[in-house]
């Protein structure tokens, strides 16, 4: 008896020294993990604090050469003035100059040719003074050209105005700011069939934001690229390829502000959902390069277009987006169904749910009394489905239901959808009676 209880006292403290161990190692691994994180947000740190140093250096270096430019141009253009004034100023100076000196160097000449004739031989002195006399008279003495006092001539001067060295110093010390955190940041990314919802947050209440602007980037090497501008505080972001993680970065603009906030920090997401696409082939349709537009074109065929693939799975949310109309038909059609038939003109019929272009909803081949409003163009109209019964047949003779909620220009409806067998995905399709229709899915 004693040793069966040592035995099992034993067993006992192993199982707690077991558990003890695995506890350990839990919690380290915990710390660990933390260790990781801390060493991350100490990067994060160092690395935009490096960065944002960078940014300040370039930015004032590149501030200085632009000012010294422009203080050098505009000494130039300064200067330039300095001496068009001059000379224009100069020049009836030099004129007047010349004149007066041609004066003087005439009244010279005749000054020694006066004295010459004054102090001559008697006998040449009457020929001599005659000479003299007459060229007196013909240089008109008693004229003089007139001098320009200073008060009528330029005296250069600069202006220079002290207040915009008060003005210049009040505006440096006024530019730029250092943030230690951006006023919005990514919160979340949903998954969605080649594509990412992105939806981001603004984390400084004080921040009014008048627009956001939302880029991504493929690989960490590339540079980002914008993907969204404007008021929302998400954008759906398609034409993704599955499993391939993408880099996005959000800033905002204040309100009445010309310049974006700094950049959030960049994160990573990723959609593991192949992208929706329409059937190729089908002669009454055109297609997009990525098969996720359809057109109703001119052709007489007519008929269902149907997804490539069952891709749309309860839980998820299918979008119909309607580009461009054509003229109406009630037997036009978007919706989802079960399983492709072909010979049908329309997805209003059994195991499938449907809305016409004209609002009608359509369940298993039944229009429902409730309607949502018609479709125009820029309407999207919207399918989420959920499993309400999964098991043994129900009264309505199926065993499997679904609640079906189609949203389109705000109205919805909401109803459940009886199959006769489970569905673990579905196909979607569109029917047009007249070309003209173009509808995105996502």
């Amino acid at each position: 008896m004693e040793a069966a209880a040592a035995e099992a006292e034993v067993r006992l403290l192993l199982q707690e020294a077991r558990e003890s161990i695995e506890a350990a190692r839990s919690y380290r691994r915990e710390l660990q993990q933390r260790l990781r994180g801390l060493h991350q947000a100490r990067e994060q740190i160092k690395d935009s604090a490096t960065s944002t140093r960078d940014v300040l250096e370039q930015h004032f270096s590149d501030l200085k050469g632009t000012l010294k430019k422009l203080l050098d141009e505009r000494l130039t253009s300064l200067l330039q003035e300095v001496d068009v004034i001059e000379q224009e100023s100069i020049k009836p100076l030099d004129e007047c100059q010349k004149l007066i000196e041609h004066g003087v160097s005439t009244a010279d000449d005749l000054l020694r040719e006066g004295e010459s004739a004054v102090d001559g031989d008697v006998g040449q002195q009457n020929e001599k003074l005659c000479n003299f006399t007459k060229k007196a008279l013909h240089i008109q003495l008693d004229s003089l050209p007139e001098v320009p006092s200073l008060v009528d001539v330029p005296c250069l001067s600069a202006q220079l105005d002290d207040c915009l060295l008060t003005i210049l110093k009040n505006q440096i010390f006024r530019h730029g700011t250092v943030a230690s955190r951006p006023p919005v940041q990514l919160e979340e990314f949903v998954e969605k069939p080649g594509g990412i919802l992105v939806r981001w947050c603004k984390v400084d209440e004080d921040f009014s934001a008048q627009d956001y602007r939302l880029q991504f980037r493929k690989s960490p090497g590339s540079p980002f690229e914008d993907v969204y501008v404007g008021s929302e505080p998400e954008f759906l972001v398609l034409h993704m390829d599955p499993h391939v993680d993408y880099q996005f970065r959000v800033c905002a603009r204040g309100d009445g502000r010309q310049e974006w906030s700094p950049w959030s920090v960049a994160q990573t997401g990723r959609t593991t959902l192949v992208p929706h696409e329409w059937t190729a082939g089908l002669e009454g349709y055109s297609l997009s390069s990525r098969r996720n537009i359809a057109l109703r074109n001119d052709s007489q065929s007519c008929g269902v277009l149907y997804s490539k693939a069952p891709t749309y799975f309860c839980g998820q949310t299918l979008t119909f987006r309607i580009e461009t109309v054509g003229q109406p038909d009630r037997r036009d059609s978007l919706g989802v169904c079960a399983e492709q038939r072909n010979g049908d003109e329309s997805l209003q019929r059994d195991q499938a749910v449907c809305v016409s272009t004209n609002g009608a909803v359509f369940v298993n081949g039944k229009e429902m009394t409730n309607q949502l409003p018609a479709v125009t163009s820029g309407s999207t109209v919207t399918f989420d489905m959920e499993v309400v019964q999964f098991g043994p047949c129900s009264n309505e003779g199926g065993n499997f239901k679904l609640r079906v909620t189609i949203s389109s220009n705000n109205r919805e409806v909401v109803f459940d959808w009886v199959l006769d067998q489970c569905c673990g995905s579905l196909y979607f399709g569109c029917s047009f009676s007249y070309p003209g229709w173009k509808v995105l899915v996502f």
